[in-house]
């Protein structure tokens, strides 16, 4: 039976990465994403909400991900994980 993940694992994992040389960490050094928010808020049409429903996705973080699959030639099942 598989151990279960302590409380500080995912600490570990992300220092393990980042002495490793995360990629990710690289992408977000050098690439500011947040100039590409104005754009991405103007091409998108978003619903009016005056009626409830669940909020959206952030628009800057979709664009990240699109950017990700793109670079890693990822599938948008493999993108979720």
């Amino acid at each position: 039976m598989a151990e279960q993940p302590g409380f500080f694992d995912v600490d570990e994992r992300y220092g393990a990465l980042s002495a490793a040389g995360d990629p990710l960490e690289r992408l977000a050094a050098v690439v500011d994403f947040e100039i590409f928010r104005p754009v991405l808020n103007a091409a998108l049409a978003r619903s009016d909400r005056s009626r409830g429903g669940r909020p959206p996705y952030d628009v800057v973080l979709m664009f990240r991900i699109l950017v990700l699959q793109a670079l890693y030639s990822l599938s948008d099942e493999q993108a979720e994980f």
